[in-house]
């Protein structure tokens, strides 16, 4: 095998060592089980770099920028250097035509020479209303755009933040099944041990048995629910959706922004009324750049350079090749068979549809403020209950069972104290991930996440 064989395999098995690299990292952190600490903001970060449907608006975006730039662009002169070499048969009766030269006479009248040279820098300027109103149209999608994107992207904080919390949230469910499994396992060795010294009924060994059942599979689905909730997050977030992690749990600090305060910064930083104003300013200037095809377009044209029979600034007869020229033109619109008419009436059917959308994103903002806004102060108001239901909850179990060691309570009481201290625990669970949830939903709103 010679060398430049060997250097190519060399460069070729380096270059798919560098694309699996990634994979084979994290291959080797599923393998030895060490989970990376994940924040919430790691996660938004790592979902904006993976979830397709924001890269598509980030692409849609930036298309948009480079259309509104190219726009502009076309409001500026072009400048073009044009060079050509043209030959032309020579006519056999030039001298029968009156008509001498050093070339002959081209057989074409519309050439200028046998052999002619064209040399020249061009500086052409179109103006006219409708580049104008182009440019502002492409502007305003522009604008449109990157509304569009932050609405995508707060779209995908949304599902971020309800997965992340999902995942610590099932956790503590499955942690919650896992205590009420144990407690129906001590339960049930307490009753075995009151039959076995004739204190209690069989009755009462057979419902802890079930209760402990019971427990058993709530346990393993449980543990399912976790284990989807940390591959839907993982799905997200890295290349092999096992990727061992750990988040952290809901903050347990309660506070929230005042009502006056979230409607100020959503009416400052929403999206989708920028959208709907980007919108209604793009259907303006496209009216505008219909109703142009009425008026005269004036174009512009300024030529220096060469136009002779030889490539050189000087004939042979000491002339002077090198000259410019000026040229204008004005081109007045007559009659189209009424097309013009019929796209400014179509531009303004689209210019009223804009208004409609922006007036329904208006109410729909107004709507789901209030809507969310409720939703999180009606959480926050139901933690303190939720908190009291847990201790309640707990003291009645713990009372439950003393009564019961003394022979004062059924195992049917306990069992329904036993449940109702995981429910208090489950309600708690779930009451905290709905603040968060909504908590985040205002932040979503009020641009602060």
């Amino acid at each position: 095998m010679d060398l430049s064989s060997r250097v190519v395999r060399m460069t070729r098995f380096l270059t798919m060592l560098a694309a699996a690299w990634p994979l084979l990292c994290v291959a080797q952190q599923t393998q030895t089980g060490m989970p990376q600490h994940l924040t919430l903001s790691d996660a938004i970060q790592q979902a904006e770099a993976n979830e397709p449907i924001f890269a598509a608006a980030v692409a849609a975006q930036r298309s948009a920028k480079i259309d509104g730039y190219l726009a502009k662009a076309a409001l500026l002169p072009s400048v073009t250097y044009h060079n050509q070499m043209l030959y032309t048969q020579p006519s056999v009766n030039a001298a029968q035509a009156g008509l001498t030269g050093t070339q002959g006479t081209p057989i074409f009248i519309a050439n200028n020479a046998v052999h002619e040279y064209v040399s020249q820098g061009m500086v052409d300027e179109k103006i006219g209303l409708k580049q104008f109103a182009d440019a502002q149209v492409a502007s305003a999608n522009a604008a449109r755009a990157t509304a569009e994107m932050e609405i995508a992207r707060r779209g995908l904080v949304s599902t971020v933040v309800l997965l992340y919390y999902s995942v610590s949230t099932a956790q503590e469910k499955a942690k919650l099944q896992a205590d009420a499994l144990a407690e129906a396992q001590l339960f049930t060795s307490l009753t075995r041990k009151r039959e076995a010294a004739r204190e209690i009924a069989h009755a009462d060994v057979v419902k802890a048995q079930l209760q402990m059942q019971q427990k058993q599979r709530d346990l393993s689905d449980a543990n399912v629910a976790a284990d989807k909730a940390r591959l839907e997050l993982g799905v997200l977030l890295f290349p092999d959706p096992r990727t061992p992690y750990n988040t952290d749990a809901p903050d347990q600090q309660r506070n929230m922004p005042t009502h006056e305060e979230v409607n100020q910064l959503a009416a400052q930083n929403n999206p989708e009324i920028r959208s709907a104003m980007a919108s209604m300013r793009a259907a303006d200037a496209g009216v505008r750049s219909a109703r142009a095809a009425y008026l005269p377009n004036l174009g512009l044209n300024f030529t220096y350079g060469i136009d002779a029979p030889q490539f050189a600034k000087r004939g042979p007869d000491g002339v002077h090749n090198l000259g410019y020229s000026i040229s204008g033109t004005l081109d007045i619109p007559v009659w189209d068979w009424l097309s013009t008419q019929k796209r400014v009436k179509q531009s303004e059917i689209q210019r009223d549809a804009a208004k409609v959308n922006l007036t329904a994103t208006q109410r729909r903002l107004i709507a789901t403020l209030e809507e969310t806004y409720a939703e999180a102060a009606a959480a926050k108001d139901q933690l303190d209950l939720l908190d009291q239901s847990v201790h309640t909850a707990e003291e009645s179990l713990t009372l439950t069972k003393l009564r019961y060691a003394a022979g004062e309570s059924t195992a049917l009481e306990v069992v329904d104290a036993q449940n109702s201290y995981l429910a208090a625990q489950t309600a708690q669970s779930d009451g905290l991930i709905r603040f968060e949830t909504s908590l985040a939903a205002l932040q979503v709103l009020t641009g602060n996440l």
